[in-house]
């Protein structure tokens, strides 16, 4: 999968800087399986019975294991903090990223979400099989794969949701910009790009050759709950498509550290501002925006690759304690398997998992397990915790402040949002400024 990375980062990443964008039929019946609901039960390992689906490339198994079953809170108690680490174009390859953080999750007690690109369950002799929106056929910004790569990406999949890590997606092509990217496709584009995804990945046995491969232990039309647009971009078309087909959540958008809410029928868990040591604005929570704020190329000054890596991890650690310490608003973080300055990023994000993630009442979780303890919570203790701003501890203590009448849910003021005078550009400009998402 080297020439895939290769094109993804000097590609995709030199186009967005010079742009300025905004971001970055199976053979019979498997059994119902745990669906978009969540877990059956609490550490519920596999079924005994594997059904295949398809030509094998995927199996239903059963519910998945490792998942602990999300519980009310109890009234008085304190939320407990929720971190999501996610990662865009989720594949292995020769820097070996994706196995290096399955460990680092393992050994920290953290799942992730894992949002895979299909194009890298896809050989680049079969692209043609990939018809993007308003692009010829066997197009992709972000070229497709090979044999080993396939083999590779599938074995780390397989792992990863064993361990009760989520697999997501983040598409196919990743078109990004105002000429036929994916900002510009309409509800039935994200549909028909949904389903090739989903496509590649129950049938990469058959695309890639490799008919003697173990299959992808999950039902993909049942594990899609949720994703993550290229670039940020085509949002507003993306989350009718989800709705329309029953996904729960979608992590496209910029908030505040403030308690998430619910835009129409999808859970909105999008990145955040945090804070960047030593500048005086805040920039989205993800290595690619830290990285154009700091060089605005993959391949910086190396005598300051150090201090960058280290200004992110802080910059997120700082994040982590407003709210571990405030108002308890889930921590949302998004990531690359690149190398982008000598590797500083990732270096930055397995420091702060391995800070933030061993804290008493931290739970360092996928979308899905966020959103499966948002759906089971009492509304009404959700629209109390979002009347607390970024930061904001309530004054009489959480037993208080959650046992007493919930209050109605009211925007918050400009000052939670970012300001306002001086110091909104400063924050608009670091975000709007650049492509969000590599």
């Amino acid at each position: 999968m080297t020439a895939v990375r290769k094109r993804i980062t000097v590609g995709a990443v030199a186009a967005a800087l010079i742009a300025g964008l905004a971001g970055c039929a199976g053979s019979g019946d498997p059994a119902p399986g745990p669906g978009a609901g969540g877990p059956e039960k609490a550490g519920a390992p596999p079924r005994n019975t594997v059904r295949l689906i398809g030509d094998g490339s995927t199996a239903y198994t059963g519910a998945q294991p490792g998942l602990a079953k999300p519980e009310r809170l109890q009234p008085g108690s304190r939320p407990p903090q929720f971190v999501v680490f996610s990662w865009d174009g989720a594949g292995e390859d020769s820097q070996k990223l994706f196995s290096h953080f399955r460990r680092v999750g393992k050994e920290h007690g953290a799942t992730m979400t894992y949002f895979l690109s299909g194009v890298y369950l896809l050989p680049e002799g079969k692209s043609a099989l990939y018809n993007p929106p308003g692009h010829a056929p066997g197009r992709s910004d972000i070229g497709f794969n090979d044999t080993e790569g396939i083999r590779d990406t599938v074995r780390e999949l397989r792992a990863a949701w064993l361990e009760g890590n989520e697999v997501g997606t983040h598409f196919n092509g990743h078109f990004c910009g105002p000429e036929r990217g994916v900002g510009t496709w309409s509800v039935e584009d994200w549909k028909s790009e949904i389903q090739q995804a989903k496509s590649f990945v129950k049938n990469w046995r058959t695309n890639a050759g490799l008919a003697g491969e173990k299959p992808l232990p999950f039902d993909y039309d049942k594990e899609l709950i949720g994703a993550r647009t290229p670039c940020l971009e085509g949002r507003e078309n993306f989350k009718k498509a989800a709705s329309e087909l029953g996904w729960r959540y979608d992590t496209s958008g910029v908030n505040d550290q403030v308690w998430p809410k619910k835009d129409g029928k999808l859970w909105d868990l999008s990145m955040q501002l945090v804070p960047v040591p030593g500048r005086d604005f805040e920039t989205l929570s993800m290595d690619y925006n830290f990285m154009v704020n700091q060089s605005g190329t993959s391949k910086g000054d190396p005598s300051m690759h150090r201090y960058w890596g280290n200004q992110m991890r802080d910059g997120l650690i700082q994040a982590f304690n407003r709210s571990y310490q405030g108002n308890r608003a889930p921590l949302i973080i998004g990531n690359h398997f690149e190398s982008w300055n000598g590797g500083t990023y990732m270096r930055a994000i397995e420091e702060t998992i391995a800070h933030v993630c061993t804290k008493p009442e931290v739970r360092c979780v996928s979308f899905r397990q966020l959103a499966d303890w948002l759906d089971v919570q009492d509304p009404t203790v959700l629209a109390k915790l979002r009347t607390l701003k970024v930061g904001q501890a309530p004054a009489e203590g959480w037993a208080r402040f959650l046992t007493a009448r919930p209050a109605s849910a009211s925007p918050a003021p400009a000052s939670a949002r970012g300001g306002s005078g001086a110091d909104a550009p400063a924050r608009v400009s670091a975000v709007s400024g650049t492509r969000r998402d590599g």
